[in-house]
């Protein structure tokens, strides 16, 4: 029933109401964390993932912690571009001519430090685009046997640079800051964030694609962790702290966004709400065709959650002498959840395609930023 209710609700998603105008950018530029790592942390070698990933639509790991399809997947499709391949992916010689991810599983946007879970931090990233384009406008300049493999020279100005990052700045503090804490560091977590517009500006970069974050306090991970005490969560079952948390941030991110329209000539600087567009989805799913908002599809445990951190999707490990494995659910477009942390295939779909609408930007898609056609599921 759920598959059947799932399905009708893409039937109601037509193009029409999307439009069927496509972005005109040659290339995109990506930066953030694993809400749109393509292969960065995987291909880096601190960190493997295992089957049951990327069985819904690669059929086998993709290097994406999803069942399936990121977000930024079905938005390339969108644009009729081809799915970003990871900066640091070598094997298989991928082509970068229409631009590359630099996002990583487990980044922040501040400074990496000895108990980060990822050293490619927001910084980090920005240096790595910039030994990109002067690697790549080296070559232009000697060897056009390269040219179909990477971007023109002019796609470093004509292109879309999308970020999705902050998520593990938020969630990471929570284990040691309090919610005040928390809230005094956001200036300082944007002001990194700002510092690394502002280079790739200087760089030629003009549109900009800006991401909010999502409801922490809805993720699996941090109900089983933060929400034991029923009081600690709000209507929908998620941690009331967190999702206050990220809207604090969503709020000054805002802000910034729209400083920066007024300091940055001629740039173009969209600002997503992926915030409401994931609210509504957990507090609405069955409206959307899901049955589970919170409960694991890749986990172990049972119960409302199915999770249990020390059991990761995919892994056999010994509990009280017993091996147990963490194995995928039956239907993947039943759950908004796929391993604790990240959203099914299904679930990243229903976003991107609620983004598309154009309704959840600021400003709004229009003329000089049209609306996209509706991504192929």
């Amino acid at each position: 029933m759920a598959v059947i209710l799932f399905l009708f609700s893409l039937l109601l998603v037509s193009p029409m109401a999307l439009g069927d105008i496509h972005f005109n950018y040659p290339a995109v530029f990506n930066f953030g964390d694993s809400n749109s790592d393509t292969g960065g942390r995987v291909a880096s070698g601190l960190e493997s993932i295992s089957p049951p990933y990327g069985e819904t639509f690669f059929g086998r790991p993709s290097g994406r912690f999803c069942d399936g399809r990121l977000i930024i997947d079905f938005l390339m499709d969108a644009m009729d571009l081809p799915f970003l391949n990871a900066y640091l992916q070598s094997v298989g010689a991928p082509s970068f001519h229409t631009g590359t991810n630099f996002a990583a599983a487990g980044c922040s946007i501040l400074p990496a430090n000895p108990t980060s879970v990822s050293p490619f931090s927001f910084g980090i990233q920005i240096a790595q685009f910039l030994q990109f384009k002067s690697d790549v406008l080296q070559l232009l300049a000697g060897n056009t046997k390269s040219r179909r493999y990477i971007p023109q020279a002019d796609f470093f100005s004509k292109g879309l640079y999308m970020f999705d990052i902050g998520q593990n700045d938020l969630a990471g503090a929570f284990y040691s800051k309090t919610e005040d804490q928390i809230a005094a560091l956001i200036p300082t977590i944007l002001l990194e964030f700002e510092t690394g517009l502002k280079k790739l500006y200087d760089e030629g970069a003009r549109n900009f694609w800006i991401h909010n974050t999502g409801p922490l306090g809805c993720i699996t991970q941090n109900i089983a962790f933060f929400g034991k005490d029923p009081s600690k969560l709000d209507r929908d079952g998620c941690v009331a702290a967190h999702n206050r948390g990220a809207r604090l941030f969503n709020l000054q991110l805002h802000a910034l966004c729209t400083k920066l329209r007024g300091q940055l000539s001629n740039s173009n600087i969209i600002y997503v709400d992926v915030y409401s567009i994931k609210s509504d989805l957990i507090s609405n799913y069955a409206k959307y065709g899901f049955e589970y908002p919170v409960t694991t599809c890749c986990g172990y445990g049972g119960g409302q959650l199915n999770y249990d951190s020390r059991v990761p999707c995919g892994h056999t490990k010994i509990l009280d002498g017993v091996p147990v494995t963490a194995t995928g659910c039956n239907d993947t477009s039943e759950h908004v959840n796929w391993d604790g942390i990240h959203y099914t295939e299904a679930a990243n779909f229903h976003v991107a395609s609620r983004i598309l609408k154009g309704i959840y930007s600021d400003p709004p898609f229009s003329d000089k930023m049209p609306f996209l056609i509706k991504p192929k599921y």
